[in-house]
């Protein structure tokens, strides 16, 4: 090294409105990413209030003070999972093509999880794609499992489902 000191990047993550300017501009990226691989942006039902406390958590993830990344969860006590209707659902997890491969999209999911278990949550769930095979791989290292279809598209081959019980 010749001494001179590294900058490291300060990564934070804040809950924000899913309206919330720089959630509703990354939201809007990931629904052009989804067209991109799938043809058509995800067309699952969501209202802001989805992400309203108690019930859920919309957040944004801010690398040296720009917005590259999202992840949001709601509770889903319709669904049981692993025995358990304390339940929430990952959304719109999402780090932007400038971002990626430095572990924020790791880092993200841990706050999801530590956020909705604080709420009572008992299992995560999520609903992914075939086409996604980066966040496949993603939620089977940080210990997911498949688990049968839910949701909007439980009836499409490209579907994939995942559920982890949080410690």
């Amino acid at each position: 090294m010749d001494g001179v000191a590294e900058a490291v990047a300060a990564w934070q993550v804040v809950r924000v409105p899913i309206t919330h300017p720089d959630a509703a501009r990354l939201v809007d990226e990931v629904q052009q990413e989804y067209v991109e691989r799938y043809g058509g942006p995800d067309e699952t039902p969501l209202e802001p209030a989805y992400f309203e406390a108690p019930q859920g958590a919309f957040f944004v993830g801010y690398l040296d003070g720009v917005p590259v990344a999202t992840g949001a969860w709601r509770l889903r006590q319709d669904l049981v999972v692993d025995g358990s209707d304390r339940t929430a659902e990952i959304k719109r997890m999402y780090v932007v093509r400038a971002a990626r491969g430095r572990g924020l999209a790791r880092a993200m999911l841990a706050h999801l999880e530590e956020t909705a278990r604080g709420t009572g949550a008992e299992v995560m769930v999520l609903e992914t794609g075939a086409a996604q095979p980066e966040a496949i791989a993603l939620y089977e290292s940080s210990g997911y499992q498949r688990i049968t279809p839910f949701g909007f598209y439980k009836d499409s081959p490209l579907v994939r489902c995942f559920a982890r019980r949080l410690g």
